[in-house]
């Protein structure tokens, strides 16, 4: 596990020179790396560039497969919500983090349905997967 520390503390340092919250991630598939990342948001003007996603991203592209099953992934600092929902979709196994999320988000979005009198979307969801199964 100190391998692991030791290249987190390595990508943390990368992220404070880019001036971007300092917060690391790394995918380990059979005890060995396939995937590092640290924060880029500030950097790229990106709010989705958070270290889990980028690592997801990686190990996906070195996988072939977003189905990352088999993977464990160790992080800086417990998972955000929009991270935790990227993690269960890319179906990681296991996560291991060193420090508790403090920030509380509450960014107050309204979310409003709009009226589905068109069926296409939903014909064109149920087609989707009808021809999948």
């Amino acid at each position: 596990m100190e391998k692991y520390i030791e290249k987190l503390k390595k990508l943390n340092k990368k992220a404070l020179k880019n001036n971007d919250v300092p917060v690391s991630a790394i995918i380990i598939k059979n005890n060995k790396i396939i995937a590092k990342a640290y924060n880029k948001r500030n950097k790229n003007k990106n709010p989705l560039y958070h270290a889990e996603i980028l690592a997801i991203e990686k190990a996906s592209k070195k996988s072939k497969t977003y189905n990352l099953i088999e993977c464990e992934m160790i992080t800086t600092l417990k998972p955000c919500k929009m991270c935790e929902e990227v993690i269960k979709s890319s179906k990681i196994k296991k996560v291991y983090y060193l420090l508790d999320q403090k920030k509380n988000v509450n960014n107050k979005i309204d979310y409003q349905k709009l009226s589905d009198e068109n069926d296409y979307f939903k014909l064109e969801l149920s087609n989707f997967f009808a021809d999948k199964r």
